[in-house]
Order: C-alpha cells, then structure tokens, then sequence
C-alpha cells in the first residue's frame, strides 16, 4: 500500500509519509513523545503535523529510512472517524501528484481517480476560497526534547509558534 501511495503521487521514496489518527490517546502507540500531554492537545487536531520519534510499534516498511514520523489528527470530523475505525494509523499523505498544489475536494483531483481503488466524498477539507488552506498543515519537529523545528510553515505557522514558545517555552532548534 505505501509504494502504491509513492507511485501513484510520483513522489520520491525518500520522502517520508505521515500517518493520520483519530485521537491524540493513539499517538502515544506508535511514537515517543518528550513533550506534554497538554502541548499535543493545544495543537491537536488541528492543520498541524508533529514530527515525533516513532515507536517500534510503528510498521517498519513505512518510512524505514528515518526514526521519525509525522503524525496528524485532522479536524476534520469525517476523517477522524475513518481514522477511529482502523485498527491501525492510515498512511496521509496530500491527493495530488507530487510538488503539484493541494486539493481541497475530490473534484479537485478527478484526473487520479481512475487510479484509485475508492473515493470517498467527506466534504470539502478547508475554506476553498482561502489561499492558506491550499498551503497545507504546518509541520513541526518536536522529536529534541526543549526544542522545535519548523519543517514546513504550512497553514497555522504563527499561532503554532506562539503555543510552543510562550506557553510551553520551547526554543527554535537552532538557538
């Protein structure tokens, strides 16, 4: 299934896929989290992706290369009902070919449908007339304890930031 999701987007194999849950009690299974429970729920769910350390419970064919994994808790009603109904995390990954921008809708990605086993219509996934939404979930590195990465700015950079640095006095990983 993941070198399905690879070949289907065009995406390369070293760029690793994160994974997607229902709730933050499920996190705690498959990675190793160094920062408090209340942190995950100040951010999750939520337009934000956390890169933490992954846990062995974890599937090794998924992203073998690295230590790590993203994980996302969408607010997104529908897909945490998905995710909810697996037994294990659902590999997440954006519906559109490789660098090209993100879709909102299904219809936003009709020319992959006929590559796909099944559509399931959840409604759409943000504001559709909002740029920002198109940029994606804010993905940061919180796998060194005391400290933060920002690996892509995503849709949510500022108040991410603020809750990381004022509130639970995280540092930039290069301070």
């Amino acid at each position: 299934a993941v070198r399905g999701i690879y070949s289907l987007k065009g995406r390369n194999g070293a760029k690793p896929l994160a994974i997607c849950l229902g709730d933050v009690e499920r996190l705690y299974r498959y990675c190793h989290v160094d920062v408090p429970d209340e942190l995950l729920r100040d951010l999750l769910p939520g337009p934000v992706t956390l890169v933490l350390r992954r846990s062995e419970e974890l599937n090794k064919d998924l992203n073998p290369f690295t230590s790590l994994v993203g994980v996302r808790i969408p607010n997104h009603p529908f897909m945490r009902d998905l995710a909810r109904a697996c037994s294990g995390p659902l590999a997440l990954t954006s519906a559109n070919i490789s660098s090209q921008g993100s879709t909102l809708t299904v219809s936003e990605f009709q020319d992959l449908w006929p590559q796909l086993s099944l559509i399931i219509d959840g409604g759409p996934i943000g504001d559709i007339q909002s740029p920002e939404c198109r940029l994606g979930s804010t993905v940061v590195d919180l796998s060194v304890a005391g400290k933060f990465s920002i690996i892509r700015p995503g849709c949510a950079l500022t108040p991410t930031v603020e809750i990381l640095r004022q509130k639970y006095g995280l540092v930039p990983e290069s301070s």
